[in-house]
């Protein structure tokens, strides 16, 4: 009975996560141009004229938030069965099985926000330093300062991703809570989370895609904003240090 209420709550889930994502990549290629225009084009310095840098940054940015969201839901899906179960013979081994899983959720989220930004890093450094080892030290500190401003697109297409994510799923928890308790608590007098109530299975798809995935993006657009903001004040200090 538990696998099967399990594998309900799994596939709405997932089928909800999709159709979320489907609709907030449309919105991403729209806010896209329009980040393009007010930020891309035209660009004064020379190694970044008219190309899309932030752009492409917010779309990773969007594309990580989406991909930590999934992972957070799908996580949290397979533990909430398993300390379920466990919290039958022993509340401790409950909270030791959903201890672990959220440690797996947290390192997995922030490493892979970690190596991706690295990763951006240092491909947007190989194309926008200068090569040249005899540029001016004032040139070459325009150009880091450059690179960290347009870096911050990726923490602005993790926070799109997230607050979409929180609000869509914690409208949806709410609706299906709300519902389930007046249709079976109100109006037929059944217990809350009674398996008579195929409203259950609703809420609690609410509470995987909006309490998890939800704050599964949300915690690595939190990270993002807070790392490229980072490296935003630190270049702009270096300049400001040398002037």
């Amino acid at each position: 009975m538990m696998l099967k209420v399990s594998g309900l709550i799994r596939d709405g889930a997932s089928e909800f996560i999709r159709k979320e994502y489907t609709y907030l990549a449309v919105f991403c290629f729209f806010f896209s141009i329009l980040i393009y225009f007010a930020v891309d084009f035209p660009v004064t310095s020379g190694y970044t004229q008219y190309l899309p840098y932030t752009t492409v940054a917010f779309y990773i940015g969007a594309l990580t938030s989406m991909l930590c969201g999934w992972i957070g839901m799908r996580v949290a899906v397979y533990t909430n069965v398993r300390t379920t179960w466990c919290c039958n013979t022993s509340i401790s081994d409950g909270f030791h099985v959903a201890f672990k899983g959220g440690k797996v959720l947290g390192f997995a989220l922030v490493g892979l926000a970690i190596l991706i930004l690295q990763i951006l890093i240092i491909w947007y450094r190989s194309a926008i330093l200068p090569l040249k080892i005899s540029e001016e030290e004032k040139e070459i500190t325009k150009e880091v300062r450059a690179l960290f401003e347009v870096i911050a697109g990726y923490g602005l297409g993790g926070s799109t991703v997230a607050l979409f994510g929180r609000v869509g799923g914690g409208i949806y928890t709410k609706a299906a809570d709300v519902g389930a308790d007046l249709a079976g608590k109100v109006c037929e007098g059944l217990e809350e989370d009674s398996p008579e109530n195929p409203g259950t299975i609703a809420d609690n798809v609410g509470d995987n895609v909006g309490d998890i995935a939800g704050m599964g993006a949300d915690l690595f657009g939190s990270l993002a904003e807070s790392t490229c903001a980072a490296l935003v004040i630190s270049a702009h200090s270096i300049q400001i240090l040398e002037t």
